[in-house]
């Protein structure tokens, strides 16, 4: 089992399948990678040696910015937004959508479980 950028990366698993376990590197990242190293990208990651993951991680560590400085660059975004007071900083303080979704019936999953309203009748027929 590889290790790139603090992550096992499945040794099993063809080498863009399996460096998209890196938060922050998706399927054409991956295939961008794969090209730099000079890499089959059908190769498995078992079938790697030493200094072909030295050189996909040299690769990942200079051109890509990855799991632990991405997500503190996302949080950090969407600090700035919130002490901003802005429209989608307000957005993220009230834990609601912030790209203009309906929220009237939907947004269960930024939203949570729905809270049952006390006093308020069923209407029926």
């Amino acid at each position: 089992m590889a290790r790139i950028a603090g992550v096992n990366i499945p040794s099993a698993k063809r080498l863009d399948i399996a460096l998209t376990y890196i938060h922050g590197i998706g399927h054409v990242k991956a295939a961008e990678i794969c090209k730099k190293a000079d890499l089959p990208v059908e190769r498995r990651v078992h079938q790697l040696t030493e200094s072909e993951v030295g050189r996909i991680r040299e690769i990942i560590d200079r051109d890509y910015t990855v799991e632990g400085d991405l997500r503190r660059e996302v949080s950090m975004n969407i600090k700035r937004l919130v002490d901003l007071g802005c429209y989608r900083g307000l957005r993220h303080r009230k834990k609601l959508p912030t790209r203009g979704q309906r929220t009237h019936t939907n947004a269960r999953t930024r939203k949570g479980k729905a809270k049952p309203i006390a006093g308020k009748k069923i209407v029926t027929k």
